[in-house]
């Protein structure tokens, strides 16, 4: 079995989440998503819509994903990919080279983003309509 695993904190679900998990399981036999927990979001300066247990559960209902862990920490993903023995490690085209690390432990792949969407563009365009 190929276990494949991505991060990301999937606020505001859309069409461009759907590809990259899509694309992620077709991968492999097994997807692991690492979902971006509150405290984690809150160093990171993001702030999501919806809660952490919101957006698990959300994911969890993906009939691509099969299991959805927290992820609390920047230098987590080495522990993940050991404990889970993930085969290839996957993240969008914006963070080329950023995971390069995690060669030396699993495969790693960067996807081309879905082009005409995203989340901060969605923020940005709710925003601009309550502010108009």
């Amino acid at each position: 079995m190929r276990k494949v695993l991505t991060y990301g904190t999937f606020d505001l679900l859309h069409w461009g989440h759907i590809n990259l998990l899509k694309r992620a399981k077709d991968l492999g036999d097994y997807l692991i998503v690492g979902l971006s927990g509150d405290e984690f979001n809150a160093i990171k300066n993001k702030k999501s819509y919806h809660s952490f247990d919101n957006r698990k559960m959300i994911l969890e209902s993906i009939r691509y994903v099969d299991e959805v862990i927290e992820e609390k920490s920047w230098d987590q993903k080495v522990r993940d990919v050991v404990d889970h023995n993930v085969d290839i490690f996957v993240m969008g085209d914006d963070w080329e080279g950023k995971f390069d690390f995690l060669k030396d432990y699993c495969e790693v792949i960067y996807l081309p983003r879905t082009l005409g969407i995203s989340t901060s563009q969605i923020k940005k365009d709710l925003f601009s309509v309550n502010n108009g």
